[in-house]
């Protein structure tokens, strides 16, 4: 694979490569930055918003700009500006000092799901919100430590959905008339013997126009490829040890973005320099462009 730095700045945990087609741009977070960065891959400009809470996912807004799901709840951010310019549109429904919200993608109704990750992991406490017109509800909760890995088929049938600390994947019936999921069932276990076969746990996801789950394996090293049943059908060896998440951008949606962590211990930045750097991946396939989240 022809696998190039895109930018090359160490981020701490890269999270949530976002291609905004209008802008024909990359968005991405360092979440323990408190970091929002933008890239323009034509000309390499970059700029970036330091935030006051954690960002964790970002969706493109039908009003420009961003809506960045954070620790203290969702925002718009005015990317217009290099003043860091929220508005807040509802506050976390969660014990913040133990809980913030994590991995999320807008659905094709322009509904945005993210979940969150229950720091303490001592207990599957993690929950799935969804943000539409501003309002916000829970879809579910329990059952998972840190949501991740979310997305949708290109039928709009299927949710895509990883819990990382159970290194699980699954698939929920999906109705975008609703905007509901049930009957969550699974799609692929990853080992959990860190000592035999272990080939890392999966973090965030992109869905490729063809329907194939493409996920970024933390302790891995590299990003795997589902089929929409399940089946292993390949992975992608990368130059860092924790790939974060992927995303399809480009101008025609052949480029997969991967963002990395790049605070590791020594001896694993002494094997794996580029960590915590992002990455372009030229690609056979092509992605689906974001939808944007509907605010009314």
């Amino acid at each position: 694979m022809n696998i190039k730095v895109a930018y090359d700045a160490v981020m701490q945990t890269g999270e949530c490569p976002l291609w905004h087609p209008q802008e024909q741009a990359l968005y991405w977070v360092d979440i323990p930055a408190f970091t929002v960065h933008r890239l323009d891959p034509a000309s390499g400009a970059h700029r970036a918003w330091k935030l006051a809470s954690e960002p964790a996912t970002l969706g493109i807004s039908d009003r420009g700009g961003l809506i960045v799901a954070m620790r203290s709840g969702f925002a718009h951010l005015d990317t217009g500006s290099d003043d860091v310019r929220l508005t807040e549109i509802v506050a976390a429904p969660y014990d913040q000092s133990i809980t913030r919200f994590n991995d999320g993608h807008v659905d094709p109704a322009g509904r945005f799901w993210v979940g969150t990750i229950y720091e303490p992991r001592d207990k599957p406490a993690a929950e799935m919100y969804v943000l539409e017109q501003g309002k916000l509800r829970k879809a579910w909760s329990g059952g998972m430590t840190n949501s991740n890995g979310s997305g949708f088929s290109p039928d709009q049938k299927t949710m895509y959905h990883a819990d990382t600390a159970a290194h699980r994947v699954t698939r929920l019936d999906y109705d975008v008339a609703s905007g509901t999921v049930d009957n969550q069932r699974l799609l692929h276990q990853f080992s959990m013997d860190k000592e035999n076969n272990y080939g890392g746990r999966p973090d965030g996801a992109a869905v490729d126009s063809e329907g194939n789950y493409w996920v970024a394996m933390f302790e891995g090293a590299r990003i795997v490829k589902l089929s929409p049943q399940g089946a292993l059908l390949g992975d992608i060896k990368l130059p860092v040890r924790c790939p974060t998440m992927p995303a399809f951008g480009g101008p025609d949606l052949k480029t997969l973005y991967v963002t990395s962590a790049g605070a590791r211990p020594a001896p694993e930045l002494a094997q794996y320099p580029l960590s915590g750097k992002l990455l372009a991946i030229e690609m056979d396939v092509a992605g689906r462009a974001e939808p944007s989240y509907r605010s009314a």
